[in-house]
């Protein structure tokens, strides 16, 4: 059996990953006060485009054409069997579309995974999901169950730097924004249940020995990732200080941009962890 792995571009993960196993990412539009861009912005493109326009933009969602196109060459194919991960059901009406393709298209041999995840916590789903496709003779049901094991095992944590957006979409009020603001005060958010929430306030290297804690959780027959918006230094800082503790190598770490979609909703400044827990 062969597997097709179709998600969206709120997922960040590893472009070599895309390319080896021809992952299809669908295309999430951000729009900018009225100026749309269907296929998102690059990386650094969009994070530039953030910070100069002091604009907060949003996002449309994959619609039910985009998940036909990308399922039908696969469509009822025997020897072919398509897993489709896409963003938190709590976070996005994503599942929707995918599912209304699958009936459109009378489609089988197709299983649409709520991942309950986004940006980097995404990818490493779909990531340890490859190798475990990787490492046997899997039947579509193996795979089924391994994605829904993976997926209660993700853990997520991120400091945002800029309350703005946070208030803007209403995860704090416009009084806890200011008074954070001023007091230097970082939440950190965390995914429970598919949706967002704010788990911690810290000050300075709190934010980090926060982190480190969570990461203590972790298993380790797994990889740890570190993610950020526009600043990788902060990402790399964290590491580099609390390599040992880690029990990682510096050198040898993946590190995840989070992506316009996501980056829409939390801002520039931030950097957080995932990791899957023992």
């Amino acid at each position: 059996m062969k597997y097709k792995i179709v998600t969206d571009a709120s997922v960040d993960i590893d472009e070599e990953i895309v390319k080896k196993y021809d992952i299809s990412i669908l295309p999430i539009e951000v729009n900018f006060d009225g100026e749309l861009f269907p296929e998102g912005l690059p990386h650094d493109e969009f994070y530039a485009k953030l910070k100069s326009t002091n604009i907060i933009p949003k996002t449309c969602q994959p619609n039910q054409f985009k998940f036909e196109t990308a399922l039908t060459p696969y469509c009822n194919k025997a020897d072919w069997f398509v897993i489709t991960v896409v963003i938190s059901s709590n976070l996005a009406g994503t599942i929707s579309q995918a599912n209304n393709a699958v009936e459109a298209l009378k489609m089988k041999n197709v299983y649409i995974c709520d991942s309950q995840l986004t940006t980097f916590a995404q990818g490493a789903l779909i990531t340890a999901l490859l190798k475990y496709i990787d490492d046997g003779d899997r039947t579509p049901e193996e795979v089924i169950n391994e994605v829904e094991r993976l997926k209660g095992k993700i853990k997520l944590y991120a400091a945002i730097d800029d309350l703005k957006f946070l208030k803007h979409g209403g995860r704090i009020n416009a009084a806890q924004a200011v008074i954070g603001t001023v007091l230097g005060v970082k939440p950190i958010v965390t995914i429970e249940n598919g949706k967002v929430a704010n788990c911690a306030k810290k000050r300075g290297e709190q934010v980090n020995l926060f982190m480190l804690e969570k990461a203590q959780e972790r298993d380790k027959n797994y990889p740890i990732y570190f993610g950020y918006t526009d600043d990788k230094s902060k990402a790399q800082k964290f590491v580099e200080k609390y390599a040992d503790k880690l029990k990682v190598d510096p050198n040898n770490v993946e590190y995840h941009g989070i992506g316009c979609v996501v980056g829409t909703h939390v801002g520039p400044g931030v950097y957080g962890i995932v990791y899957f827990e023992k």
